[in-house]
């Protein structure tokens, strides 16, 4: 299997490029743009993209006591809720953070972010039309990205590139090709501090869960299962509203947009509401599924996906490009299978539990309830793990990021078990549509049809 630095030199980092750190940007951007992976799930994933050496700048120092200066890029619903908990963080004393400077392609949700956030921290914040230019200022600590997830990639590569700690939102890609080499460039750079916005991790069950699958409280985990189910009147998504005002070439870039998927025509619908289409997004799995496989994937410690088959439909909204009703089952290295359901018409999900062998493990609430198999009963006694309530889990995941940032411990939600979510998210969505089960090697980093 090749090593990330048969595609990055890591001995290449340096602070004293001859280029500009903005245009040097510009070139990483240009390239990664050309090459970009856009959008058919044919393409192998191991083919190579970092033709050049690329340089990664060096990281932005941070003082004791000096606030974490940070940058957002996409200043839509979810950004600028991200920047609202990061003031609120910042004010109720849990870090010493300051929003530094927004990017975004529309100049009304630019200028609405900036607005209220200016107003709420008390002070100036720049804006950018272009990414590149916020990651290009050499006063930037940490970027937190919150387009829309055909962009996470290529941006969260600059971002690494540019020597800024990241925080992107879910899911980590939309394709498993750009996971891959993702996964590259920041195990090339190790120092880096990379979080995937996926914050039921920080729940304690799931720790007391892994802990006790690791000492064998349960005995071999064999089956589990998980959901994210709900339901709408209308249709999922459609509470994104679309502005008559946008104007392509006015006050906002499509072009830019669109981006590392090429161009398309004008469509306000895809703008507001890309979560419905099937090339901006993976819908259901990847919006919601890897909210709920993260830390199951954490817990069962199982390894990496290795098979993986998914049925899906339309039951209910049927003018939703993207499915709104999945069922996928996982297969893993260690001799584990996961069911996971997921539905946007109707609410009633699966209980969250991990079968083993012995005992059988119910993490649908806050605690963790361990009950022995009927067979194991007289040798396993039943256990009730309490486990701490943390209030919101969104707010703690940031403020984990916060404060590896300072600290330069990794982050909760790592690169390495985002890739192993991808692959399931990936492989499933390939399955969807295809009708097909879909198999990944671990050794070679490959996906391919079973």
């Amino acid at each position: 299997m090749e090593t990330p630095n048969d595609h990055v030199d890591r001995e290449t980092r340096t602070s004293g490029v001859d280029e500009s750190r903005r245009a040097f940007l510009a070139k990483t951007t240009a390239m990664g743009a050309a090459a970009a992976f856009v959008g058919s799930t044919a393409r192998a994933e191991g083919r190579r993209r970092w033709g050049p050496k690329v340089k990664f700048a060096e990281r932005v120092p941070l003082e004791a006591g000096e606030p974490i200066r940070m940058g957002v890029i996409g200043t839509g619903g979810m950004g600028t809720g991200h920047c609202r908990a990061t003031i609120s963080l910042a004010k109720a004393g849990h870090e010493n953070v300051e929003l530094v400077a927004f990017s975004d392609v529309c100049d009304e949700r630019l200028e609405n972010a900036r607005k209220i956030c200016s107003e709420q921290q008390g002070t100036s914040i720049d804006t950018y039309r272009n990414y590149v230019d916020l990651l290009g200022r050499d006063d930037i600590h940490g970027v937190l990205i919150a387009a829309p997830e055909h962009w996470h990639g290529q941006m969260a590569r600059d971002a690494v590139i540019a020597g800024k700690d990241v925080y992107v939102e879910k899911p980590m890609t939309l394709r498993l090709d750009d996971s891959l080499h993702l996964r590259e460039v920041v195990n090339a750079s190790p120092d880096v501090v990379f979080q995937v916005g996926t914050q039921k991790i920080m729940l304690p069950k799931w720790r007391e869960a892994r802990r006790l699958i690791a000492e064998g409280a349960i005995g071999k985990p064999t089956l589990s299962q998980t959901s994210y189910c709900r339901n709408s009147m209308n249709g999922e998504w459609l509470y994104y509203g679309i502005n008559p005002e946008w104007e392509p070439g006015v006050n906002l870039d499509w072009e830019a947009w669109c981006g590392p998927l090429g161009a398309a025509p004008w469509n306000p619908e895809v703008y507001a509401r890309w979560r419905r289409y099937k090339n901006y997004s993976t819908g259901i799995i990847g919006d919601l599924l890897v909210h709920q496989m993260t830390p199951l994937m954490f817990a069962l410690d199982a390894g990496w996906p290795t098979r993986v088959v998914a049925s899906a439909n339309h039951v209910v909204d049927k003018v939703m490009e993207n499915h709104d009703q999945i069922n996928i089952n996982v297969e893993f290295e260690n001799d584990h299978t996961m069911i996971v359901a997921g539905s946007t018409c109707n609410e009633a999900g699966l209980e969250t539990m991990i079968r083993g062998h012995q005992a059988n493990l119910y993490l649908g609430g806050r605690h963790v309830d361990l009950r022995p198999e009927r067979l194991f009963a007289d040798d396993i006694d039943p256990l009730k793990v309490e486990c701490e309530d943390i209030g919101n889990d969104q707010d703690k995941l940031r403020l984990n990021w916060l404060q590896c940032i300072r600290s330069r411990e990794p982050a909760a939600s790592d690169i390495d078990l985002a890739t192993k979510v991808m692959v399931v998210v990936d492989l499933a969505t390939r399955s969807a549509w295809d009708g097909r089960a879909w198999e990944f090697d671990p050794d070679r980093m490959k996906a391919r049809p079973a």
